[in-house]
């Protein structure tokens, strides 16, 4: 059966409230991003150990670490960065995450075209690959608006170059449908590199964000296929229902819960088995 995480400082800042609203929701990991509004890779020291030891009490665990690596402007200072991603490694060897969660940069100046930019933004990849080589560790790349990886064939571009199993795609359903991409036409060349999946629905009319099921990400579709095609990790909600920005989203517990049964649905119809659905 599929596996169900979420970015839960999407319910709250607390940590003993994300984690309550979680297990009543059946959520069983998260994909940890920030609390406290903290950022996941800025916690300290006590905190983290708060977090880990909170996380291990209320018997849940940390699928991906949801790091902001690669959401800066390609000319920003690579050793800088690169910096910031150890810190990402180091946390999730921490919370024992099988997964970090990465991007693929921006361009200098807003509206540039980063293909322009592309040896680089693929020379940062492989230096990122090639430090966690030998780690149980696996990237996965969100597409994400205005990155090089935002559109599906430049997501394609980057597995195939990169070409290491330890990069692989987080697939996003409505962020390809907010640069007017039908999800399932991407789904067909990503399939074979996703081992990570976010869950959002979104209207190709308006760009509306919705829950899974409501929009036009033909999420019961792909998510039938990808178990039919054995994928059996986990489908993260991200559900971005009451606010949402370049540095993440925020749903509450009711629109949490709202997103969550969404995804069930859409699940039971399907025939799909979720953990704790």
């Amino acid at each position: 059966m599929l596996k169900l995480a979420a970015f839960a400082d999407e319910i709250s800042p607390d940590i003993g409230e994300q984690i309550r609203v979680c297990r009543e929701n059946g959520v069983t990991d998260f994909e940890l991003r920030s609390v406290n509004k903290i950022n996941v890779l800025d916690l300290d020291a006590k905190l983290r150990a708060e977090v880990r030891s909170r996380l291990r009490d209320a018997g849940m665990g940390v699928a991906s670490i949801g790091s902001p690596i690669g959401k800066v402007k390609i000319n920003q200072p690579w050793g800088e960065h690169f910096e910031k991603f150890k810190i990402a490694v180091d946390m999730a060897e921490f919370f024992a995450a099988p997964m970090i969660r990465i991007f693929s940069y921006y361009p200098p100046e807003k509206g540039q075209d980063m293909h322009a930019h592309r040896d680089e933004v693929m020379r940062r990849m492989l230096a990122k690959v090639d430090y966690v080589r030998g780690k149980p560790l696996t990237l996965v790349h969100e597409n994400e608006a205005d990155i090089y990886g935002e559109h599906g064939k430049d997501c394609l571009d980057l597995m195939k170059t990169v070409n290491s199993p330890q990069f692989r795609s987080a697939f996003d359903f409505c962020n390809f449908i907010m640069c007017d991409e039908h999800p399932l036409d991407n789904w067909k060349f990503l399939k074979a590199y996703t081992t990570h999946i976010h869950v959002k629905d979104g209207s190709l009319k308006d760009h509306r964000i919705l829950p899974a099921g409501e929009g036009d990400g033909q999420i019961g579709e792909i998510l039938a296929d990808a178990y039919q095609s054995g994928y059996r990790a986990w489908v993260s909600l991200e559900p971005h229902l009451a606010a949402h920005g370049s540095r993440g989203g925020f749903s509450g517990p009711e629109l949490f819960k709202c997103a969550a049964d969404a995804l069930k649905l859409v699940c039971r119809k399907n025939g799909i088995p979720l953990g704790k659905a």
